[in-house]
């Protein structure tokens, strides 16, 4: 057990759930192995606490590291905050010239809120939807954070949220007077969404752009032609999905404007900065409710949002971790046809993942990540590209997954998997930890 498996042991008495966000549980990984802790990071290489090297070809900061980690430009702009202070009596002005850089990006829009995490972000566009609207039902279709308002889906039968990113959420300690509040509906199913529409009085509809699956049937048009109809303030949550495949929000690729979109994990390429962006008439009712928290008026998030934007403006990364993205993707099925084993691959072409079919899926991705770390890489099933993810980089992933492929097609012809395995099998979902 190294200093990073002996550290999380200690953490998960002192903390519970043993860390602050489910994607990161060592049990998400490979339970008992995986490195746990980092002591530094710098392009797509990680260093864990015993001081051996990993190269990232998993989550990349969740998604937050667009540039690699540590880009040189963006710390730069980082440290000089520190020197100068990153919290006064008086606010940052480098929050009104990210404001302006924003709405410049989203000619629909017209005023920006901020804040610091992607699920705060969240809860302030549904406060400013929800006040703006004057309803409390909300329409729902991805995965939206931990807030209260978000998690009330389950109230109704524990599984609402099954088919939204993570099965199994229980929504303890949530209010059962917010039940019957959030109504889900799945994406490219308008059908659905016109049910909720006619049978729930539908005061705002909230929904990721894209995750795995494009839209059919102009099925983003036609949910903006439903909102405008019916009176509905529409929100486009783009935490995910923006500034990874454009300069901006990914619905400017589908050319359909939301009246709210959410940013975030991209937009300070790891620094903490995410923000709610609008039209006018819709955002002004910020000022009839009260939303207002101390450190999102530190100065570090954008610093780095505004360095993270002229880089980006910069050197035009959608190009290259598109590309990088499309072939991981081509490689994945090529080592599937070889092989001979079914998988499915998903998402955006910069957060591309894929899965094993069939009833052995969690114990051989538990066994690519056993294995792939073993040969200095932090893999599993997702890529998160980022510019640092090299064609070299890319190939030498490969000559170490593909002899990973050739055991799992092994054990599709009989061999027992779980007796190659160093430990239990990686968590799915959300688990709880003993």
């Amino acid at each position: 057990m190294g200093k990073g498996q002996r550290l999380y042991t200690k953490a998960k008495i002192l903390i519970p759930g043993g860390n602050m966000l489910l994607s990161k549980r060592p049990e998400m990984f490979l339970p008992d192995q995986w490195p746990a802790y980092y002591s530094r990071a710098k392009g797509c290489s990680v260093w864990d606490l015993d001081g051996a090297e990993y190269i990232d070809m998993s989550i990349m900061g969740v998604g937050a590291n667009v540039l690699g980690y540590a880009h040189p430009k963006v710390d730069e702009a980082v440290g000089n905050v520190i020197k100068n202070g990153n919290l006064s009596t008086l606010n940052a002005p480098e929050e009104v010239e990210l404001a302006e850089r924003l709405v410049d990006l989203h000619p629909w829009a017209d005023m920006v809120r901020f804040a610091r995490t992607g699920g705060e972000a969240n809860a302030i566009a549904i406060r400013i939807a929800r006040a703006s609207s004057g309803k409390d039902n909300v329409a729902i279709c991805g995965y939206h954070g931990w807030h209260d308002w978000y998690l009330a889906t389950n109230l109704s039968s524990g599984t609402e949220l099954d088919s939204h990113l993570l099965p199994g959420l229980e929504p303890n300690g949530v209010p059962r007077d917010l039940s019957g509040t959030i109504f889900p509906f799945k994406y490219n199913d308008l059908n659905k969404l016109k049910h909720l529409l006619k049978e729930k009085n539908i005061g705002v509809i909230k929904m990721e752009v894209m995750r795995n699956h494009l839209p059919e049937n102009n099925f983003l048009q036609k949910v903006r032609d439903l909102a405008t109809k019916n009176n509905i303030v529409l929100i486009f949550d783009e935490c995910t999905s923006g500034f990874r495949q454009n300069f901006g929000g990914l619905h400017k690729v589908f050319n359909v404007s939301p009246d709210i979109s959410v940013f975030g994990k991209a937009l300070g390429n790891g620094y903490a900065v995410t923000a709610v962006v609008g039209k006018r008439d819709v955002m002004e009712a910020a000022q009839s409710t009260f939303i207002s928290s101390t450190f999102w008026t530190e100065r570090i998030g954008s610093a780095a949002a505004l360095a993270t934007l002229a880089v980006m403006e910069d050197e035009n990364p959608w190009s290259y971790i598109i590309k990088t993205g499309e072939n991981i993707t081509a490689r994945w099925k090529e080592l599937g046809l070889k092989y001979d084993l079914s998988i499915k691959t998903s998402g955006l072409p910069s957060l591309t993942s894929f899965i094993f079919n069939g009833p052995n899926a969690q114990a051989y991705k538990t066994l690519v990540t056993q294995e792939m770390l073993k040969q200095g890489f932090l893999a599993a099933n997702s890529v998160y590209v980022c510019t640092a993810h090299t064609p070299n980089i890319v190939d030498k992933y490969f000559q170490a997954l593909e002899p990973i492929f050739a055991i799992v097609g092994e054990c599709e012809q009989g061999r027992d998997v779980l007796k190659l395995l160093d430990g239990p099998l990686a968590h799915n979902g959300f688990s709880r930890l003993n």
